[in-house]
């Protein structure tokens, strides 16, 4: 896999990825009737699919990927037709690369079958040959290895070509290698912006076969280009399940057209391109004091350490990072057995830094936003008060003090708001928060080659430019040339996965905890306040009787009335700006959702243990 870009990274911010069409190949064997039938007419419909595709993605900034499994048949023709024009081939093995080879290679006996799985050559002209082919094109793609079960699924080939009448032994081949292809197909889905399959139409039962691994692709969002292997010419593009059930004639005149659709929609993003805007933020080392109202209530009220105590927030740097929070992840990273060190590096470079870039803003642009909200609650009912104050302590010739004071406050209120959406504090530090979270578990994901389908990737309103930017920043890295190992798996749950899901853990457990003392206390204070507001009126009511009743002087009342009238206004207008903070805090929402994101990490750290304890 070529290099194709990199992050750039300076306190300018990150330059936006390299971008670059997706594709995967699933398709018939040779051996395949309607393939082996019409081979001529499928390599010729594909390689007009491959050119309509060529020429929409020409102004893309990375080649052209194509996945495949490198089967013969299908693949074998893809995977020519993707090198003769220049593009990436990756493929996601099934297996390791011997026994793919020993397997794909289809020798008659068990000889010819060891020999493969030894790195040697068949004895057979025809089964070497077919393992010539495969180890050419193994050796020009850029290979992800599912090895992990290679010694079991070795010894049930062996023992199925050593008896080839024991239907058993077939059988319990047949189901472990159809989930082994199966799983291959997943990965291939999940790194792919749109699948061509190469179908005859009958079947989608077969586990890990084409029709399965097309179906799979649509239930996962990934549009699939289907070329019917009996008449190919009639390709079409299937965007859900339920396509397959038949029925639509495909529209010969429009495909072309939805195909180009299609890649534009995976290279382009729709609207303006945030990438260019979260390159210009402007990077600041820490927070501003000035705006910290949010997090200071969170402190009063959490209940957690020293109230009052300082509330600067430092943020790690881009170029620091790899060295700092993420030198362990970086560190479990390339201790990997058989690890790819170019994979790693890029993720520390590309991932890593990108991620500091844009939880960094998000931070700030949060202090920003909910600092403001929170103060301009507070401020509200300062302007109420203030504006009233001057009853209490006799003051009415100097009224207009304490009306300019309100007005003041009242500007500031207006000020802030305005501020606010001037700059698109909450837009920006929702749009950057995606990003950062996005790439928050990247760094262990890519290298387990996990991604996220097509379909997978949520679309906002009328932002998608996080989606956009992260999904090609993941796809320009791509899968790690490895072979997965027991050893490598053993490695990744112990020092890679393991931590990360305890530290996650342990984190939104205290987060769910200070929230919710936040939602309680805040709660409490607010009806305490009203509590103190009813009896400041009760207090003046009671007093008024009395006077009536001649239990005290008929003048009191009057003279406590401005008094009276002030707390009756004074508290409840504080209690209702503490239960607006609670209320657009949302705090016991968002401690609820740690509390299940906790639940559910510590499910995964449980069955982690099981795993390594086996």
């Amino acid at each position: 896999m070529g290099q194709h870009g990199c992050l750039g990274v300076s306190m300018n911010g990150p330059a936006a990825p390299p971008v670059g069409l997706s594709l995967g190949i699933t398709g018939h064997r040779a051996s395949n009737q309607a393939f082996a039938a019409n081979h001529h007419r499928i390599e010729a419909t594909l390689g007009q699919i491959f050119d309509l595709v060529d020429a929409a993605s020409a102004g893309a900034t990375a080649p052209v990927r194509l996945h495949c499994l490198l089967a013969e048949g299908a693949d074998h023709l893809a995977a020519r037709g993707a090198k003769m024009r220049g593009w990436d081939l990756v493929a996601p093995l099934p297996f390791g690369r011997n026994l793919n080879i020993a397997i794909n290679a289809l020798p008659h006996n068990v000889v010819d079958a060891q020999a493969l799985l030894a790195g040697n050559d068949a004895a057979d002209d025809a089964t070497q040959m077919r393992a010539r082919t495969i180890q050419e094109l193994t050796a020009s793609a850029h290979c992800f290895q599912l090895s992990e079960r290679d010694g079991l699924l070795a010894r049930l080939y062996i023992e199925k070509l050593t008896c080839p009448s024991d239907l058993v032994a077939a059988q319990a081949f047949a189901v472990r290698c159809s989930a082994r292809v199966a799983l291959a197909g997943r990965i291939l889905i999940e790194q792919s912006d749109i699948v061509i399959g190469i179908w005859d139409g009958v079947s989608r039962a077969f586990i890990g076969g084409t029709g399965h691994t097309i179906s799979e692709a649509l239930e996962h969002g990934a549009p699939v280009v289907w070329i019917d292997a009996n008449t190919p010419e009639n390709w079409s593009i299937l965007r859900a399940p339920e396509a397959l059930a038949g029925g639509v004639a495909p529209d010969a005149a429009g495909r072309e057209a939805e195909l180009l659709t299609l890649v534009s929609a995976a290279l382009h993003v729709e609207g303006e391109d945030g990438s260019v805007a979260l390159a210009d933020e402007r990077w600041k080392a820490g927070s501003s004091r000035w705006w910290t109202a949010y997090r200071r209530v969170e402190t009063l009220f959490g209940g957690q350490g020293r109230r009052f105590r300082a509330l600067a927030q430092y943020y790690e740097t881009p170029d620091a990072i790899a060295g700092g929070s993420g030198a362990a992840v970086m560190a479990a990273a390339k201790s990997l057995p058989g690890y790819d060190p170019d994979v790693a590096d890029r993720t520390a470079r590309d991932i890593l830094a990108r991620f500091a870039w844009a939880d960094g803003i998000s931070a700030r642009l949060s202090d920003y936003y909910r600092g403001g909200m929170t103060v301009n609650f507070i401020l509200s009912a300062l302007a109420v008060v203030l504006g009233i104050l001057y009853q209490p302590i006799g003051a009415a010739d100097q009224k207009w003090i304490f009306a300019s004071a309100e007005f003041l406050l009242l500007s500031t209120i207006l000020l802030i708001t305005w501020l606010g959406g001037r700059w698109r504090w909450h837009g920006r530090w929702f749009e950057t928060r995606r990003v950062a979270e996005y790439l928050r578990h990247a760094p262990i994901l890519i290298q387990l080659g996990v991604a996220r389908s097509p379909g997978r990737w949520p679309k906002g309103g009328d932002v998608n430019w996080p989606e956009h930017h992260v999904r090609h920043a993941l796809r320009a890295i791509g899968l790690p040339q490895v072979a997965i190992t027991p050893a490598y798996l053993r490695h990744a749950l112990r020092h890679l996965l393991g931590p990360h899901v305890v530290s996650q853990r342990d984190y939104h457990i205290a987060k769910a905890r200070r929230l919710t003392a936040v939602h309680h206390n805040l709660d409490r204070f607010s009806t305490r306040l009203f509590q103190c507001a009813v009896l400041s009126v009760a207090a003046y009511l009671m007093l008024k009787g009395a006077a009536a009743a001649g239990l005290v002087p008929e003048g009191w009342p009057h003279a406590a009335s401005y008094a009276f009238t002030f707390l009756g206004v004074a508290f409840p207008t504080f209690g209702a700006a503490i239960a607006g903070i609670r209320y657009f805090g949302d705090f016991e929402r968002f401690a609820a959702i740690s509390e299940v994101t906790a639940a559910k990490l510590d499910g995964i750290g449980s069955r982690i243990e099981l795993l390594l304890a086996a």
